[in-house]
């Protein structure tokens, strides 16, 4: 699903996409000058690798996201330090920060439940 930065307003822009078993659902808000704010939920569950042992299991994700979007190059005038993701496309493409999201998660280290105790 991809959104135009130029629709989104001081009103949240509401979204819900889903994955296999997994759901992102949030919204998009104007925030200040090229700034956009995602603010959302991921919930449900992702098919992983143990580390340990190499099985797979499904690792149950709630996990609140927030981040910001610029719509172009993201300039940083006060030396906040936020997270942006910068769009050089006037589009924000979430299914695709969905399956970033995940991706993230897969990378981490994971242990399935047989692996926990040794």
């Amino acid at each position: 699903m991809q959104i135009k930065l130029i629709k989104v307003g001081k009103t949240p822009l509401d979204f819900d996409i889903k994955s296999g078993k997994i759901t992102f659902k949030g919204f998009l808000q104007y925030h200040t000058g090229k700034l956009i704010l995602l603010k959302a939920k991921l919930y449900g569950l992702v098919d992983i690798e143990c580390s340990h042992c190499a099985e797979d299991f499904e690792l149950e994700v709630d996990e609140d996201i927030e981040f910001f979007i610029s719509d172009g190059l993201y300039e940083d005038i006060d030396n906040i330090e936020l997270d942006v993701i910068e769009s050089f496309n006037s589009l924000v493409d979430l299914d695709e920060l969905l399956n970033s999201e995940i991706e993230l998660i897969k990378s981490d280290y994971h242990t399935c439940k047989n692996c926990v105790s040794l």
